[in-house]
């Protein structure tokens, strides 16, 4: 069964320009460690400052990994947080197809 993550992010006045390009260089790396199946960036259109990470693992022990590598403790702990307003992670598994 897969584990989504949704991390929705508001980024402090002005900041987005910075955190963007990170978010970007962390997507790309997240992309190549194994179970991840998605790790996709959204910007707001009403609110550019409120951001939206879509990721999706194989499994929770798959998250867990990528939660200690170099570019999310580096980029994201160390650099998007700090330029953070607000940081929400929902962690979600998906439920079963209903048969009709």
């Amino acid at each position: 069964m897969t584990h989504v993550v949704i991390a929705r992010y508001r980024t402090k006045a002005g900041a987005e320009n910075t955190v963007l390009p990170l978010l970007d260089t962390v997507a790309a790396a997240s992309r190549q460690e194994p179970g991840n199946l998605a790790y996709r960036v959204h910007q707001g259109t009403e609110d550019p400052r409120a951001i939206v990470l879509y990721e999706e693992y194989a499994s929770e022990a798959d998250f867990t990994a990528h939660c200690a590598t170099p570019h999310f403790q580096e980029i994201v702990l160390g650099k998007v947080v700090p330029l953070l307003e607000s940081r929400d992670v929902l962690r979600c598994a998906p439920r079963p197809e209903a048969r009709a």
